[in-house]
């Protein structure tokens, strides 16, 4: 086999989600990464790292060893190295194995080795697989659809907590345990979103009827991005029912992938 063709065989296995060999890497690959980071969980629990600390140091260095194999590949394969290694996931796959060889010259960076858990967001690349891309293309065009009024939702909940925690700041004071206008705001976010920790709460009946306002916001307002992006989904599975109307006859009910119109057949544009 020459090397171009090595090459090549390892770009379609690493690099493309849509072939046999490229879902089985992939799953594979997923699995590793979950049962890596359940590694690095199960350390983090002093009575387990105590009794099977040097095992899970010898599994979680197995894993380090595989991942490190599976970096260098992906830069012999790769079209332009350069251009994944400063990619998004090419810079978090160099960051899941370089606290791992740090910890054994620095101790201290071992705690680093959480990063590794960034690795989980190849998950996504998972799901561009056949069987699911239809569902993970629905979700993100109703989350790109509905951004805007998102994000019009989020700057009115930030004004809300903003004037609130301020007022809240003004009424009860720093003898209430309101010591400055960011705690209060924070008090503002705990209530607002129906948490209620607890650890600041106003003591003056103004305050806490303001609170109890506060409350009732809360429980008006929290649904309100769920049944925004609930009715974009809604009219993204419409539009996907739809399809593209006809640029002749007008027709619109095609499939979502109808290369040719039902009535006329006219090529869909």
């Amino acid at each position: 086999m020459s090397k171009t063709h090595l090459k090549a065989r390892l770009y379609s296995v690493i690099f493309e989600a849509d072939t046999p060999a490229g879902k089985l890497f992939d799953v594979l690959l997923f699995i590793a990464i979950m049962v890596s980071v359940t590694l690095t969980m199960l350390q983090s629990v002093h009575s387990i790292r105590t009794e099977y600390g040097e095992l899970l140091f010898l599994l979680n260095a197995g894993f380090t060893v595989l991942f490190t194999i599976e970096y260098m590949v992906r830069l012999y394969c790769a079209e332009k190295p350069m251009r994944y290694a400063h990619s998004f996931f090419g810079t978090v796959d160099l960051l899941a194995i370089l606290p791992f060889y740090l910890s054994l010259f620095i101790p201290s960076t071992r705690f680093f080795d959480v990063i590794k858990v960034l690795r989980m967001l190849r998950i996504f690349r998972v799901l561009k697989m056949a069987q699911y891309v239809g569902e993970a293309d629905l979700l993100m065009n109703a989350l790109i659809a509905s951004r805007r009024k998102i994000g019009i939702f989020v700057i009115a909940v930030l004004s809300i907590v903003v004037i609130l925690g301020s007022v809240m700041y003004v009424i009860e004071g720093e003898a209430n345990g309101f010591t400055s206008i960011p705690r209060s705001v924070y008090w503002a976010i705990v209530t607002l979103t129906t948490v209620g920790y607890g650890d600041i709460s106003p003591q003056t009946p103004i305050g806490q009827a303001l609170a109890a306002c506060l409350m009732i916001i809360g429980y008006s307002i929290i649904a309100v991005p769920t049944g925004i992006i609930t009715a974009e989904i809604g009219h993204s599975i419409v539009r996907q029912k739809k399809g593209r109307p006809c640029g002749d006859c007008g027709h619109a009910e095609h499939d979502a992938d109808a290369a040719y119109c039902k009535r006329c057949g006219v090529v869909l544009r």
